[in-house]
């Protein structure tokens, strides 16, 4: 054989050997992928009645090639508890959030449950106030991610706007945070509304009234930004800006370096915003304007100052460069992790109208940055969450529920199909989920709770003065005040805080604690939770609460002794309170809710199961969103059931 042909045969069979090299495939890379998408308070029963109408061709042809159940959420139903033990594996004793709110046994004041900014120490100079370091940020949430034992293996994660996963934690793990990022002023979001209408001056929730004077054409007026942390006074720095009505309608603004011209009604792009803090920094931010009405009265709506994603300030992002990159590709995007404005469209500051505008545009972009990371997706795991489903369902059941107290509003309003809506959205994003998965592609679609009418607000803390649970200093100030402003301690054995949550004032727990026993603490909660279910309403004579749950009995784990000692299952049509939420106690214990707020799903767990739809094939009777952890790690191959309360269900 010539030298030639052997060249040529070991040319070959190096080629050979190379081609297998490179295309053989470490022991962990199965090509494996997982796709989790999350819709927030996505309801069984209305997925059902809208893919028997045909409404949802994707679902439907999802669930009858694979599996359709109702998915069992925690108690209570509440989206950061769900979405932990989502996230944990775990029941709140475990990962540590048991509602929206907490109270703080100091103080007994109500704090958030999810993260807290704490400042780094200073020192002073002169005027000047010298921080000692950047912010912490601390999370409330605990337990470890599922998808961090994915990074053990190798194994990629992206996670998309998945509620509580603010601060987003160190890893491999792509992280984008969902709710639980604040805006730039520290708050779950501050709008700013300015008016030339004078009216009442009165508390507004979530935003803040500025009057303003119009001169011939012109309005001057400012935009507070965050308190200026390196002065010792840390007062709001701000800045100015201008509206000018114009004669045909709409108004011409200015501010900073940049101009705009806005018709009634129309939202602008974004503003990029820089807040100047003497002597030390800048501060950058993005907001949008919508003008309510230019004329007569002139009224502007500001967002709330969101974090830039391409310099945030704060974490919202792991790594901390993939917001900015997003952002370089995308445009700037919400960062605030509660972005739809609902209380805004409570307030009456947006109309339905901007409310939904508004929410389109939040889908628009968290769309695109779905759709981006799953034309990336080669392996692994990918989880996205969108939430307008919920917002949306929060503020128009009022449409659709005739016993709400302002369905007769609704009567003549263009919005009746909101809530259809925002299922075909979710239909269309499945759809275009459905075009990248395979056979080695497990698809899961989730959400965390159901959806139920909300028409009676229930005040707790009244019903608990009313049966001597909860004592006054001057029973004649009873209000609706918050943050138990009248509250005789020294005579109070239990008191509701939260969203859901009965405390009991215990001693060597509460600052002012007078329940010493155990005997006496378990006595106080058995009379309680057989008098809360006997409870009718004064209006209807409808049974108010289905069950009180015992966290005792409901919770295991370290940090079940951070959970409320009652959790209560409303029955369908009433929730607690915003005034109980807040420590306040009216003089009536119900109340008609004149809010749009008018969908809710803050009652008993039983009656708003979420939605677990897979094109594989379930085998448990009953699933629940705990199980949805062991079950994705299960699928790459990982057996770990034993670090979780959930268990597998495929």
């Amino acid at each position: 054989m010539s030298f030639k042909k052997l060249l040529t045969i070991a040319s070959i069979f190096f080629l050979i050997v190379f081609l297998v090299f490179i295309g053989k495939k470490p022991d962990n890379f199965t090509g494996k992928k997982v796709i989790v998408l999350g819709f927030d308070g996505l309801d069984p029963k209305t997925v059902q009645s809208m893919v028997k109408q045909g409404k949802l061709p994707n679902f439907s042809k999802l669930i009858e090639e694979g599996s359709f159940s109702n998915l069992e959420t925690t108690t209570p139903p509440q989206s950061p508890v769900a979405w932990a033990s989502f996230i944990t594996g775990n029941n709140p004793g475990k990962h540590n959030v048991f509602d929206f709110l907490t109270r703080d046994p100091e103080s007994y004041m109500p704090k958030l449950t999810i993260s807290e900014i704490r400042s780094p120490r200073k020192f002073d100079v002169g005027p000047y106030s010298i921080p000692m370091g950047s912010p912490d940020v601390i999370a409330y949430r605990q337990g470890v991610p599922f998808w961090n034992y994915l990074e053990e293996k190798e194994i990629p994660a992206t996670v998309l706007l998945v509620p509580v996963t603010y601060p987003p934690d160190e890893g491999k793990s792509k992280i984008l945070s969902g709710m639980g990022v604040p805006d730039l002023l520290g708050t779950n979001g501050t709008f700013s509304f300015y008016t030339t209408k004078r009216e009442e001056e009165k508390k507004v929730t979530g935003g803040k009234i500025f009057f303003v004077d119009k001169y011939y054409d012109l309005i001057e007026a400012e935009l507070f930004g965050p308190s200026n942390d390196f002065e010792k006074n840390g007062e709001p720095v701000s800045t100015p800006f201008t509206a000018e009505i114009l004669q045909e309608g709409g108004a011409k603004f200015k501010i900073q370096n940049r101009e705009f011209t806005l018709s009634d009604g129309q939202w602008s792009k974004w503003i990029p915003i820089e807040f100047s803090m003497p002597p030390f920094a800048n501060i950058k931010g993005i907001v949008r304007f919508n003008l309510v009405s230019s004329s007569p009265d002139f009224s502007l709506y500001i967002s709330p100052i969101n974090l830039d994603p391409k310099s945030p300030g704060l974490p919202i992002s792991n790594p901390p460069e993939y917001s900015e990159r997003l952002a370089e590709k995308f445009g700037n995007f919400y960062t605030q992790g509660m972005p739809e404005d609902t209380w805004a469209l409570n307030e009456k500051r947006l109309d339905d109208t901007a409310f939904l505008d508004l929410t389109h545009f939040i889908q628009k972009s968290r769309v695109e940055i779905f759709k981006e990371e799953l034309r990336n997706l080669k392996r692994g795991l990918l989880v996205s969450v969108f939430v307008s489903p919920d917002r949306i369902q929060h503020m128009f059941t009022r449409y659709i529920d005739s016993e709400n107290p302002l369905h007769p509003e609704t009567e003549n309003e263009p919005h009746k199909n909101a809530i259809d809506e925002a299922y075909l959205y979710c239909d269309k994003v499945l759809g275009e989920t459905m075009k990248y998965v395979d056979e080695q592609t497990t698809l899961m679609v989730i959400s965390d709770h159901g959806f139920s009418y909300f028409r009676r607000s229930v005040h707790l803390n009244t019903w608990l003065i009313q049966n001597g649970y909860m004592a006054l200093k001057d029973p004649n100030l009873q209000n609706g005040g918050e943050f138990f402003e009248n509250v005789d301690w020294s005579k109070t054995v239990a008191f509701a805080l939260g969203l859901n949550g009965i405390y009991l004032n215990l001693k060597n727990r509460e600052k002012n604690g007078i329940v010493d026993s155990e005997n006496e603490a378990e006595k106080i909660k058995k009379e309680i939770s057989e008098k809360l279910v006997q409870l009718r309403d004064s209006k209807s004579d409808q049974p108010v609460v289905l069950r009180v749950y015992d966290s005792k009995k409901i919770y295991s784990g370290h940090f079940t002794e951070n959970a409320p000692d009652l959790v209560v299952g409303y029955n369908h049509g009433y929730r607690t309170s915003w005034q109980t939420a807040m420590g306040g106690a009216p003089k009536r214990v119900f109340e008609d809710n004149l809010k749009k707020w008018s969908g809710d799903h803050l009652i008993d767990p039983k009656l708003v199961p979420g939605v677990l739809v897979s094109n594989k094939p379930i085998n448990e009777k009953s699933p629940g969103i705990m199980d949805l952890a062991p079950t994705v790690l299960a699928e790459f191959g990982m057996d770990l059931e034993q670090n979780f309360d959930g268990n597998k269900i495929f």
